[in-house]
């Protein structure tokens, strides 16, 4: 059950990119339980429409749009169907992303520019495909980093820089697209259960480790980031931008809950 009205964004357009799965689904899922009409968008429209159809079971209306956020052009069409669905965007939440583990001296430079390319360059092109249709009336954008760079953490390099390029891209928009009331955000993420990050990049037997090294104990939920963006999408959070928020039960602040995967 929310904390928020069920209303909280009542007649609100949101997108979110990576919306096929794991956070992006649940972020996509929420905000529609809030009365957000909801289009998603990412490379693989069976996974898309599994979340349109959750949507639809919440009760809410929901746009499935295949497109790779690493292509300008498709991107740009995406922001194209949502105008001729919707007619307006007032939300953008930035949530594709890609990552494997790999240490630096083996990755090699198509494997770090296709991280940075899918996180940052993906982030971006959003962003700006989306600055017409959200500087109408005013809009949020939330982009989804990580904690990776505020320590080191072995075998992420690639994802590491990404997300730095992230929160400083977030940053500088939030400075550049304040007048036009355009309010950009960060949601950073530690290590979230149910999400490929955990699944794909955590060894089963450094699980209970890992756990242990963060404060409150337990790996996070897709819902308590999913609620997170429903507070950065909402009139609630009308006088925040360029800031952070991260939902990581203190992680970072022990040097990181996955500094076990250099091990």
């Amino acid at each position: 059950m929310s904390i928020f009205r069920a209303d909280a964004l009542q007649g609100l357009v949101a997108l979110v990119t990576g919306g096929g799965s794991g956070i992006g689904a649940s972020i996509a899922v929420t905000l529609a339980e809030h009365g957000a009409r909801v289009a998603v968008c990412g490379r693989t429209q069976a996974k898309l429409d599994a979340t349109a159809e959750a949507i639809a079971a919440v009760g809410g209306e929901a746009l499935a749009v295949t497109a790779d956020v690493r292509r300008p052009e498709q991107v740009e069409a995406v922001m194209q169907a949502i105008e001729a669905r919707w007619g307006r965007l007032d939300v953008l939440v930035n949530s594709a992303a890609g990552n494997f583990l790999c240490p630096a001296a083996s990755l090699s430079p198509n494997g770090f520019g296709t991280v940075v390319d899918i996180d940052l360059k993906g982030t971006f092109n959003a962003c700006k495909a989306a600055l017409p249709l959200l500087s109408r009336a005013g809009g949020s954008i939330l982009n989804i980093s990580a904690t990776l760079h505020y320590g080191g953490t072995p075998l992420q390099v690639h994802a590491a820089s990404a997300k730095a390029g992230i929160d400083a891209l977030t940053r500088t928009l939030a400075v550049e697209w304040g007048a036009a009331g355009i309010r950009v955000n960060v949601i950073a993420p530690g290590p979230i259960d149910n999400t490929e990050g955990i699944t794909r990049l955590l060894p089963p037997e450094l699980r209970a480790k890992a756990e242990r090294a963060i404060p409150l104990r337990r790996f996070g939920q897709p819902r308590e980031i999913a609620e997170a963006a429903v507070f950065l999408a909402s009139p609630a959070s009308a006088y925040t931008t360029g800031a952070t928020l991260v939902i990581d039960g203190g992680s970072w602040l022990t040097g990181m809950g996955l500094m076990t995967l250099g091990e």
